[in-house]
């Protein structure tokens, strides 16, 4: 048995990481991080293309799949999270994004005060350090790092400029509260290096006496005594068990579906789901696994030509070499590439009354993940629905901790969602007819110029080229106490049990309108200043 903590946070992700700093800020708290995953000294972690490597890859990536999808045509897709210190911040698009400033006075408005717009904007601010510097919108000096890109590419540049020649405007920052634009995607690095959250928050931190990391440990389940959690039971790598004591609070952030895991297994979620998989279930909370909502995307693929685009570089040895050295000299060039460089934020139909749909724009192809880029030259202009309407579920099928759960997104299960989805294949077509882009050729490869323009064409079509972004969010979410489908309070203080929260974005109660890696940063230091303030009440 492990001595007694005053704060156990389970998961060193996004969330995890920044709290094991704000919270061993204060010498006299004892903190005690787990983390399932290991540490991050794979270079395949700090060079930003190494995402090619990390996603897929059982050192990096926990392997999850969901279950064949009815909405995707019977496919089932691979699910990436993170599996490092860092969690997903160590593998991800490094895309530093909020959202938009209806999403968070929407929460606010769910009955969730202090959760407003005005409320996070100046978290957002303190979490960075910015390179346009402090100002109205940005703060510097945080651990959060944001750069611009150090490379573009003349195709993006064409496709900005076509989307502004449909009269989108031109976005120099998207995250200013309203994100509707065209514009290269600020990112988590640092002169050329990812920057995760283990780098900026975890690592300045582990110098201090009162700050313990364990690291290559499954947590099995909370220990949990007179409605209140006072431990956390976990396994080591070499088989053997522990406990750990919280004399204080236990802080769950190992994602939206770790931390999901974790409560099933220790009793507390759907009983019904409970029972099946041979857990005894000591709290019935109904909202537990429930409330999944996640960005699909549609990955159109277009040939161009006359263009330079990644495809052509990757097949070339020689092209490679030079990319390396550009790398190893100035720290620039297509290694330092996040998966999506040019951002389009837009309305699938002019009713919408905010952008509602996001174009990720890619100067490659590939048919997924893990395979090579194409042998032609080609871009991939992916749209996704910003604010789902369709609910899925999380849910472990075993007690075992190392069984992966059942994921269903539940993708294009609403006729809004569908509709949507059509809509914006629309939208991109319209778009590469643009004619800042007419001497490039453009050839549609995917869905396929056999694919009719009428809504149930192109709603199949959007279920055959459908991926996730890896934005899983909502299974424990937010919500008043009467809401009996709500898991946390608006100070992420589990409903039902004591001495326990939930900070990860599994709480989020609606999905934010942009990627959720910082949203999910945000969140974590806005828990750290609850959880400070609430310090002199810990027993």
């Amino acid at each position: 048995m492990l001595d007694a903590y005053d704060y156990i946070i389970v998961g060193a992700g996004t969330a995890g990481c920044i709290l094991a700093n704000r919270l061993s800020e204060d010498p006299s708290n004892r903190v005690l991080l787990i983390e399932a995953g290991g540490r991050d000294n794979w270079i395949w972690f700090h060079i930003p293309v190494g995402y090619l490597f990390a996603i897929g890859n059982p050192k990096s990536d926990w392997m999850f799949r969901t279950e064949a999808e009815p909405g995707l045509n019977g496919r089932a897709l691979a699910y990436p999270r993170g599996k490092v210190i860092g969690g997903s911040s160590s593998i991800n698009a490094m895309i530093a994004m909020r959202g938009q400033a209806a999403d968070y006075d929407t929460w606010r408005d769910l009955g969730l005060p202090g959760w407003g717009w005005s409320d996070v904007l100046p978290v957002f601010r303190r979490l960075e350090d910015h390179f346009l510097g402090s100002g109205p919108h940005h703060g510097a000096g945080g651990g959060w790092r944001v750069e611009a890109p150090r490379l573009s590419w003349p195709i993006l540049d064409a496709v900005r400029d076509a989307a502004i020649e449909m009269g989108i405007p031109r976005s120099d920052d998207f995250n200013t509260g309203d994100n509707e634009g065209a514009g290269y995607f600020h990112v988590n690095q640092k002169r050329g290096r990812r920057w995760s959250s283990a780098r900026g928050f975890l690592k300045p931190a582990l110098g201090r006496a009162n700050l313990e990391l364990v690291t290559d440990v499954l947590v099995d389940r909370l220990v949990v005594k007179d409605k209140r959690v006072v431990g956390v039971h976990f396994r080591r790598s070499d088989g053997s068990h522990q406990l750990a004591r919280a004399r204080g609070e236990t802080i769950l952030s190992a994602g939206a579906i770790g931390s999901v895991q974790i409560l099933h297994r220790s009793g507390i979620g759907p009983g019904k789901w409970l029972q099946e998989a041979g857990v005894d279930c000591i709290l019935d909370r109904s909202g537990v696994g429930q409330n999944l909502q996640d960005h699909l995307q549609q990955r159109a693929i277009y040939k161009v030509h006359g263009a330079r685009t990644l495809n052509d570089t990757y097949h070339s040895v020689f092209q490679k070499a030079l990319m390396g050295l550009d790398y190893a000299i100035r720290r620039r060039g297509a290694l330092t590439m996040a998966p999506s460089q040019l951002g389009i934020f837009t309305r699938s139909d002019p009713t919408q009354a905010r952008a509602n749909i996001e174009f990720h724009v890619q100067p490659l192809s590939l048919d997924k993940f893990g395979d090579p880029l194409h042998r032609f030259s080609a871009i991939t202009v992916a749209a996704c629905n910003l604010r789902p309407t369709s609910r899925g579920t999380i849910r472990i099928t075993s007690s075992d901790p190392a069984k992966a759960p059942s994921i269903k997104p539940n993708y294009l299960s609403t006729d809004e969602d569908r509709q949507v989805a059509a809509d914006a294949i629309r939208v991109t077509r319209r778009l590469m007819k643009q004619d800042a882009l007419r001497s490039l050729h453009p050839e549609e490869y995917l869905p396929g110029p056999s694919v009719g323009d009428g809504a149930e064409a192109l709603a199949k079509a959007a279920g055959d080229i459908g991926t996730t972004i890896f934005h899983p969010v909502g299974t424990a979410r937010m919500g008043k106490a009467a809401d009996s489908e709500a898991v946390v309070d608006a100070s992420l203080r589990f409903l039902g049990l004591d001495g326990l929260r939930l900070v990860d974005a599994s709480v989020m109660p609606l999905i934010v309108s942009g990627n959720t890696n910082t949203p999910t940063a945000m969140i974590a230091m806005k828990a750290a200043d609850i959880i400070l303030a609430n310090r002199n009440k810990v027993v």
